[in-house]
């Protein structure tokens, strides 16, 4: 019976070659952005380098939400704010990862959840003869409701 290829060490092997000798090297920058994140963590941690339960990753959710809301309201730096959401958005990546859920698929399905509500709120302000640019917030809000509610 022919054994299945070792690709980690197939890859580890094509790296040295490549004069690739860091953990991290070899991983396409032309990925998507979270695509790369979640192979450059699962990269990490293959030696030892990740949380031991997810629950400590929710932890680091929260301290990065607490360092956006600090630029936000005391610097108003948009460099800052710019690397504290990608601060957030690296964490939420590797909860994913930690909880083996492809975080690239969760995206698409909340995208298209979105997308149906959204869609509900723009036909049923269409069924009144109004357009979006007519409606207040909580009107659209009100309608998102129903939207979720009718199951959408």
């Amino acid at each position: 019976a022919d054994e299945m290829p070792d690709w980690e060490a197939m890859k580890k092997a094509e790296r040295l070659e490549n004069h690739q000798s860091r953990q991290l090297d070899g991983i396409a920058r032309a990925l998507p952005a979270s695509t790369r994140a979640f192979k450059l963590q699962a990269r990490a941690a293959k030696v030892g380098f990740d949380w031991s339960d997810a629950s400590f990753v929710l932890d680091k959710i929260e301290e990065e939400i607490a360092e956006l809301r600090a630029e936000m309201n005391e610097t108003h730096s948009k460099d800052g704010q710019e690397a504290e959401t990608g601060d957030l958005l690296f964490a939420c990546v590797n909860l994913a990862r930690k909880l083996g859920i492809n975080p690239d698929k969760a995206l698409r399905r909340t995208n298209e959840k979105f997308e149906r509500r959204f869609s509900y709120i723009e036909d049923s302000l269409k069924a009144q003869n109004r357009a979006l640019s007519d409606a207040s917030l909580d009107e659209m809000e009100d309608l998102w409701g129903q939207a979720k509610r009718n199951g959408l």
